[in-house]
């Protein structure tokens, strides 16, 4: 992604390359695999969420490979050495709950009925958050390769050691004696870690402990903890034997709020485009397609994804973050389970509870790097951001939905996306109300909310290529250079979307259906998306049909 080099966001501080072959487009990994046998071994998915908490950082990863049944080992490059009590293996359905929460979403609108009348909401109470064992070498191996196991354990179906070295050619030479197989040349991307005076973490799988479905390991998700003055993520290994593109998504929880990165350029996705019904088959491709776009446009560029309330959404695609999930991910060793403390954009909760109740501190920060054999000169450097919003079915003080992100007093970012559903039944009243979404409506009343919502995932190995953007988006990005193939919906509510509307204006004044402007909303971070009619300002009107007759004379 390009130019302004961010080291930040993106896995805690621990490497994260593939030390054998990594098929193009394939999801990046955290550390390294080396295989116990002449074969390669492949990975196929990594998922890392990193929580961080004043100097603490919390690295949870989740891999999967596909590869022969026979030993191979895990090697992760950490600041300091792990002792046994900071490690521990997690249950893999966590990481499902943030991965789905904080992935691009699409949602589904109904136009309700313009002649129902809305429920006076006024008074009443605001609703509560959703809360959804193999010996090393020791002291120096022999031929004096300078090579120290510096601890050594056992963790679930994991033989850990932790590895210090003096020379990256003597751990080298060590890892083949002790018959890991590793490219030829190793040491050279090595060697910067070695002269830092990294340690590295070994995770050999004990294969007699270790499921197989399909030919796959089914592994335990492996979290270990730490103290570092940087927030950083070694990725440069992740360049050894992966000539492919690939993709790189990094979940951050924090009380200080989001993070990005402080030495790569970051941008924020395109979002709240409304598109053509077809992108529900082809969410995934859409989404791609529109991200390869986004770093186009931005070359070398990290894409911010996601930052809100790790305890809450709007729209949600699946459950939220839970106490227990926070506890899981290393709030317990963090110390953040006392009272709630953070940054600017941070909100509290009740004192005494941690921040887990109420209106959670706790901040969702997702991360996508998409890189090929050149984008990585630099390690990565996290650093805390400001908080932003986006995404939401919020009007703006100009009446017009809000487009793309912008700063605010607290997180509520996400890439959205929404195929709505205009009003197709009889309009009969004298004063009907357009552009009021929520669900599927029902006879004569008002659902608000939102209908199905979908998660794109593994969006690194959706199709490519064969989409395109223009046609299948209603409203324009300009922050991409994309503009509308077709209609957009507010042309559809104001009835220009005929040629007739375009061609043969209303002879007079009383001909005219009076234009819709939409109505200012509450910035709730989440609402239904009222607009209604102004009868008091038509001078509003005027220059709403003024603007939408220069928008069709461009197209034109």
């Amino acid at each position: 992604m390009a130019t302004a080099r961010i080291s930040a966001l993106r896995i805690t501080g621990l490497a994260l390359a593939a030390l054998l072959a990594v098929p193009a487009g394939a999801s990046a990994f955290c550390g390294f695999y080396v295989a116990g046998s002449s074969e390669s071994l492949t990975n196929n998915a990594t998922m890392v969420v990193m929580l961080r908490e004043g100097t603490t950082t919390v690295l949870s990863m989740q891999n999967d490979y596909e590869g022969p049944p026979s030993a191979f080992a895990l090697i992760v490059p950490v600041p300091v050495v792990i002792q046994e009590e900071n490690v521990r293996t997690l249950p893999r359905e966590v990481f499902a709950r943030v991965d789905t929460l904080a992935s691009p979403r699409l949602v589904e609108y109904w136009e309700q009925d313009p002649c129902a009348v809305m429920p006076d909401y006024a008074g009443l109470p605001m609703p509560a958050p959703s809360m959804a064992r193999r010996s090393g070498s020791g002291g120096g191996a022999p031929g004096g390769l300078g090579v120290t196991v510096e601890a050594q354990f056992e963790v679930g179906e994991y033989e850990i050691v932790i590895l210090s070295a003096r020379d990256s050619d003597g751990l080298e030479t060590w890892l083949r004696q002790e018959e890991y197989n590793i490219p030829e040349g190793a040491s050279a991307s090595l060697r910067p870690y070695v002269e830092q005076g990294t340690k590295f973490f070994v995770a050999r799988v004990n294969v007699e402990r270790v499921t197989f479905e399909n030919g796959r390991a089914v592994l335990s998700p492996l979290r270990v903890h730490y103290e570092s003055e940087t927030f950083a993520l070694p990725v440069r290994l992740g360049l050894l034997n992966s000539p492919g593109t690939q993709d790189l998504v990094v979940h951050i929880l924090s009380r200080d709020g989001r993070y990005e990165l402080a030495n790569y350029q970051n941008v924020t996705i395109p979002t709240n485009l409304d598109v053509a019904d077809g992108v529900r088959e082809r969410f995934g491709e859409f989404y791609a397609t529109l991200f390869d776009l986004t770093l186009e446009r931005n070359p070398g560029a990290v894409v911010t994804e996601y930052a809100w309330q790790a305890t809450s959404c709007d729209p949600c695609p699946g459950p939220v973050v839970t106490m227990q999930d926070l506890a899981t991910l290393g709030a317990d060793v963090a110390g953040a389970l006392d009272a709630p403390t953070g940054g600017p954009g941070v909100r509290r909760g009740f004192p005494g509870m941690g921040g887990f109740f109420g209106s959670s501190p706790w901040v969702l920060t997702r991360l996508h790097y998409r890189y090929g054999a050149d984008g990585l000169d630099e390690d990565l450097v996290f650093r805390h951001a400001d908080p932003i919003v986006g995404g939401r079915e919020f009007l703006q003080d100009d009446g017009v939905l809000e487009h793309g992100s912008r700063p605010a007093g607290d997180n509520n970012f996400q890439a959205r996306y929404a195929i709505r559903h205009p009003w197709e039944g009889a309009i009969a009243c004298e004063n009907p109300v357009r552009g009021r979404w929520g669900g599927p409506p029902g006879e004569g009343r008002i659902n608000q909310g939102s209908g199905p919502t979908s998660a794109a995932q593994n969006t690194a190995f959706a199709p490519r290529g064969n989409l395109q953007l223009a046609p299948m988006v209603r409203t324009d990005a300009p922050e991409v250079g994309l503009e509308a193939g077709l209609t957009s919906i507010a042309d559809i509510l104001s009835g220009a979307a005929t040629a007739e509307a375009q061609e043969a204006p209303p002879a007079n004044e009383e001909e005219a259906a009076p234009p819709l402007r939409p109505a200012p909303a509450a910035d709730s971070g989440g609402c239904g998306g009222c607009a209604v009619q102004d009868r008091e300002a038509p001078w509003g009107a005027l220059m709403l049909l003024g603007l939408l007759f220069v928008r069709r004379a461009r197209r034109r």
